[in-house]
């Protein structure tokens, strides 16, 4: 994957309501592009959450670090700042956060 990933958006719609998951323990906020795309900005507080996907997700690791098991494997994955995994749609993950904050960027992906 790749780690030159974006400092900022430009040309950006955000929705100003937080999407607040796990009592606040994840919080991200929705960004519009101009070309359509949807991204979600966030972090994750220290814990292990499970989330489902309906479509298919890119999650790029923009601070921190975070333990990601994908549905239906039993491997599981380090992840660091500058790094990204692919969530398949209409599945999930389940991501770890041992310390610190764990900031992300999420892209939903065409089917």
């Amino acid at each position: 994957m790749s780690n030159s990933l974006p400092v900022q958006f430009a040309n950006v719609t955000v929705m100003t309501k937080a999407n607040v998951y796990f009592d606040g323990k994840v919080v991200s906020h929705t960004v519009l592009l101009a070309n359509g795309e949807k991204k979600t900005l966030g972090l994750i507080w220290p814990g292990s959450y499970h989330f489902g996907t309906g479509a298919p997700e890119r999650m790029e690791i923009t601070a921190g670090a975070c333990r990601v098991t994908l549905d239906g494997q039993s491997a599981t994955k380090d992840y660091a700042a500058g790094t990204a995994f692919d969530v398949p749609g209409n599945s999930g993950f389940t991501i770890e956060v041992k310390s610190g904050l764990c900031e992300y960027i999420c892209s939903f992906l065409p089917a």
